[in-house]
Parts: structure tokens; sequence; C-alpha cells
């Protein structure tokens, strides 16, 4: 069993909790922008003076309704400025935030609601108040605001006569040990499980990461929130922002985020792979619809062997020369595209995969990816500038041990580990040893030097009639990397050999059928038949096959004429496959690869 230790930057608090470095910096740094809020079409300052006053009107509020400390308040919105105001002003008071996706069915908004037996909710729209309204007579929860009718303002003017006194005892009142949020997660599989994270545990992740990154977290970095604040990794940064000084602004308008980055510029971004994975294929299919596609394939060549050449020494004469060449033609232009200000991007989620990290960090833009969970605060390895190895997940973080168990299991261990599952002893145990190790669920190895590369899900190790254990997950990421696919699958528990059921992408169709003189408008299920497309695809599945070894290659697979999305319940709020639920609704497409 091999371990890995970092020391930490930071040590566990002792006293306070995540509302002090508001207080602070409204004290030290009244001035100073912390926040940009969308305002019209116009982004506007924000002062560390103006959101604190702003944090702690709002805290009068929820005094004046009744919220006490230790009570839990949820919040079901997209990514917006109030959610960050509400986050901190629940925490003003004492009380557990807990997050609720803004796209949860009734039947998941009731079991969080009521598992975490919530007082008070924060919802977005009237929308997400119908989807309230279907449960309100089965949860505990009474008091309901929505901030698109003006929850905020409702609740400064019902609060106005609170003395500044009480809301300061409120929160003087809150220690590292009380509970800052309950995370729900995702929830593959059954009932998501409620995450009980400290203000210690948060502080912990926080103080050690952003100490450890001085170039993406100070006061003259800026990043635009656009993922989930529901999800732990949004959260953390959002704190770590508000820690650090870094302008944070906030949107969940995706089909317009050229335009928003290029207003707000910020220096750095946060994503899942699968954004990444849209930005290269959307430029590559770009380029070739405007004929320049092997200009765009020349560039991409370049900029992924000069990045590889910063691990051996760096590039000689000609790389140097093709690389600037290439940057005037193509990179800067998806830098612009960025914001035109943007240098670090930092990746987490699932594995981002080593040929776009290299292909992001050869145009400058390096993508820094780490690995955690909701138990682990988000990060618990991460890649830093000055520490960076592409294809891992990078070493462990300040304050964090990892070690690799016999059956190759990650286990990690630090301030950052959750308290437990709410409510749930028993799943507890099974995570959480008694000396703080927690069982993460996934694959892995250490190299020589301490870097962490995933390679895959304990639980969705498939075990081929053969007796071969398979990893689904290199063979899942290198044919999601091809432009033409969505989603996809491996398959092949029990069974003869290994094979796959694939999907496509709706976005990046059109534009390749017009490509190849076919109609836009051609139905989904007729494309997975044309065999162009078959070929396309099968020349994803021959590139993810090099991966692997002959028994773990993917013999079949099957093109569906749908598609797998989170409104269609196949994937969860933070883009993981459902696969129990995939294979019961596509179990007879899965027989018939063996048939």
């Amino acid at each position: 069993m091999r371990e890995v230790a970092e020391a930490p930057l930071a040590a566990p608090i002792t006293s306070g909790g995540l509302t002090d470095s508001v207080v602070e910096h409204a004290k030290n740094n009244a001035n100073r922008v912390a926040l940009r809020r969308r305002v019209g079409e116009t982004w506007t300052d924000v002062t560390s003076a103006q959101f604190s006053k702003e944090v702690q009107a709002l805290a009068k509020g929820l005094i004046a309704a009744g919220i006490k400390h230790g009570d839990r308040i949820a919040i079901m919105s997209a990514t917006r400025y109030e959610w960050t105001l509400a986050d901190y002003a629940g925490w003003f008071v004492g009380a557990t935030v807990v997050p609720i996706y803004e796209t949860s069915s009734a039947e998941q908004v009731e079991w969080i609601l009521g598992n975490a037996d919530c007082v008070g909710v924060f919802l977005e729209t009237d929308k997400h108040k119908a989807v309230f309204d279907e449960v309100a007579d089965r949860v505990p929860t009474t008091h309901v605001w929505i901030f698109e009718h003006g929850a905020v303002d409702d609740l400064v003017a019902a609060g106005a006569d609170v003395p500044d006194d009480e809301v300061e005892s409120r929160r003087s009142a809150v220690g590292p040990d009380d509970i800052a949020t309950i995370i729900y997660t995702s929830g593959t599989t059954g009932r998501p499980k409620g995450c009980v994270l400290t203000h210690s545990n948060i502080r912990f992740e926080t103080d050690n990461v952003v100490g450890s990154m001085p170039d993406l977290f100070d006061a003259h970095g800026s990043t635009l929130l656009f993922i989930p604040l529901a999800h732990v990794f949004g959260r953390v940064i959002q704190i770590g922002c508000i820690e650090s000084g870094t302008v944070l602004g906030h949107t969940s308008d995706v089909k317009n985020i050229v335009e928003l980055l290029g207003g707000f510029q910020p220096t750095f971004l946060l994503s899942v792979p699968r954004v990444f994975e849209k930005v290269f294929n959307s430029a590559q299919m770009k380029a070739t619809a405007e004929g320049k596609g092997r200009i765009f394939d020349m560039a991409a060549a370049t900029a992924i062997d000069y990045s590889k050449s910063l691990d051996t020494g760096g590039p000689g004469l000609p790389l140097k020369v093709k690389h600037f060449i290439f940057d005037k033609l193509v990179y800067g232009k998806l830098r612009s595209a960025l914001g035109g200000k943007v240098e670090y991007a930092v990746s987490g989620g699932a594995p981002l995969g080593a040929r776009l990290g290299h292909f992001f960090r050869g145009i400058g833009v390096t993508i820094l990816e780490g690995y955690g969970l909701t138990e682990t605060s988000a990060a618990s390895t991460i890649n830093l500038p000055d520490a960076i190895r592409i294809g891992t997940v990078g070493r462990p973080m300040p304050g964090a041990s990892v070690k690799i168990a016999d059956d190759g299991e990650i286990l990690l261990h630090g301030g950052q580990i959750f308290q437990g599952y709410w409510k749930n002893e028993k799943a507890t145990d099974e995570v959480l040893e008694k000396d703080g190790w927690f069982h993460s669920g996934d694959i892995g190895e250490l190299d020589n030097e301490g870097f962490l590369k995933i390679t895959g899900r304990k639980k969705e190790l498939i075990v081929t009639a053969g007796g071969k254990n398979v990893a689904p997950a290199v063979l899942e990421d290198r044919i999601r990397a091809n432009l033409l696919v969505s989603q996809c699958m491996v398959v092949g528990d029990n069974k003869p050999f290994i094979a796959a059921l694939i999907t496509l992408d709706v976005e990046a169709l059109p534009s390749w059928l017009e490509q190849h003189n076919k109609p836009a408008d051609t139905p989904l299920d007729e494309v997975a038949k044309d065999p162009e497309v078959v070929a396309a695809v099968q020349a994803a599945v021959d590139d993810a096959n090099k991966a692997v070894s002959n028994a773990e290659a993917i013999k079949k697979f099957h093109i569906l004429g749908v598609d797998w999305t989170e409104e269609g319940g196949q994937l969860t709020p933070s883009m993981k496959l459902k696969r129990n639920v995939v294979m019961g609704e596509f179990s007879d497409e899965v027989e018939a690869l063996y048939s």
C-alpha cells in the first residue's frame, strides 16, 4: 500500500468560520472590487464593503423570519449573484445551507428538503416554485423566498429593525465544527446522500488550495462562474474567490458564454471536461466548414507537441517557429473566444485526458486538473502551475494524504474530509474509517513523484465472462473526444467481449451533415445508421482501443437514435452517467450486441 502526503500551508481553523473573510475585506479592503454583477447588458462592480453590507442586510431578514442557529435552509437556483448572497447570509445567522440543483425533479426536491429538515428555501423562478408546490404539503419547509419575485428586497425590508449587534452576535457564535452545508450527491445509483461539511472542512480546503495557487487566486484575478453552485466544485471556487479577493462573476447563460466571457474577461475559468471537449470540437468543426480543417489539425498537433516538449527540456527552434505562426493564425483566436485574458483553467468532475490537456496548454491556456468528491470538500489532489503532470490529477493538495489500497482503490485523508452522511450512519461507516481515511470508490495509481492517475471506478469495473477486469473510463473518455460523439457507455459484464452504446452530439451534427452534403435536419435515428457516421464512430473506437489490451478492446458498438441527457434522466446534473438507468432503458440494445 503506497501513501503520499503534503504538508499543509494552513492549519485547521480553531475559531470562526466562512464569513470571517467577508468582514475582514469590508474592513481592510472596503473599496476593492469583490464581485461583478450582471445588470441588464453591463457588468456592475460590487465592492467588498457593499457585499458585506448586502449580506448583513439579508441576514437581518433571515433573523426576522425566525431562522435560528443550526436551522437548514435550501437554495434551488441557477448560478447567479443572489445565490452567493443567500449562501453567506445563511452562514451569518448560523444556518446550514443546503443546495439543490435547479433542474431537480419534484421527487428529488421532496427528498432533500425532507431529509435535511429544511425550514426555508430560496427558489429562483416560478418554474422552481411550481416544482416545490408539488411537494409543499409533504416537507417541513414553511418559508419560501423567490429571487425573481424580489425575495432579497422583501427580506431586507423585513429585517430593517434588527440591530447590527444581533447579526454580529449570531455570526460570531459560529465555530469551526458547525455544519456549513449539506450537499447531496448527484445520485448515479439510489437516493442522493447528504454530505455533511463543516466550516472547518471548507476553510481547510480553501485556505490550502488558494494558498497553493497564487497565480489564480489574488486581487488581480477574476473568474466568471457558470457551473452550478449546487455542485461542491463551484461552491468552493466561490468561497475561494471571496476569501482571496479574486473578482467573482456569475452567469447561467451558457448559450451566450463567448459573448459574456468577452465582456467579463476572466483570468481563469473552471469547468468540467465535457465543456473543454466541446470548445475543441466546435473550433475544429468551424475550421473544417471554412475550408481550414487541415490548418486547424496541423495547429492542434503543433500545440500538443509544444506542450509535451515543455516536459522534456523545451521546444527546439523548428517547433518554436511553427508554434509562433499558429499562435497568430489559430491560438490567439481561441484565447479571444475565452475572453482574451485567460491563462489558466481548472477542470474537475471527470478525467480530462492527456490530449486535451496538452492542446490547451499548447495554445496558452493551462488546464489544472484536480481530483476530489463532494465528501472531500472538492479537490484532494491538484496540479499546480509549478507542479503539473498532464494526464494526471496532480499531487495531494497541501494538508492532504493519498494512498492506494491493495485492490487499487484511492483512499484520502485530511482536514477536508467530510463528517459523514446526514442521517445515514450505515453509509458513513462503509466509506469512512475510524482514523479518518475515506474510501473514494475510484481506482488509481501513484507515480514515483506522487502524481495520481485515475484509471476507473471500483463499482464500474466490468468483469467479462473470461474473467478480465476492464475499467470503462479509459475507453469512454477517448471515444467522447470525437466531435460526433455525445456519450458512450462501455458494457460487457459477464459477457464474452467488451462492447459499447454510443450517442451522437446533436449540437455538432447539423454542421457535420452540411459539410458532407446531407440535410442538416436529418432525423437522429437515420443519422445513427448513416455509413459515414458509423465509419467516423468506428475510427473513434479504433483510436480508443489503442489504449487497452486486445481483451479489453471494444469489439462491437451500437449507435443510438437518441441522446442521453439530464432531462431524460440518464445523466446527473454534474453530467455523470447513470449506468443503471441506461442499462434498464437500453437492455434490448445491449443484448442485441451479443446475439
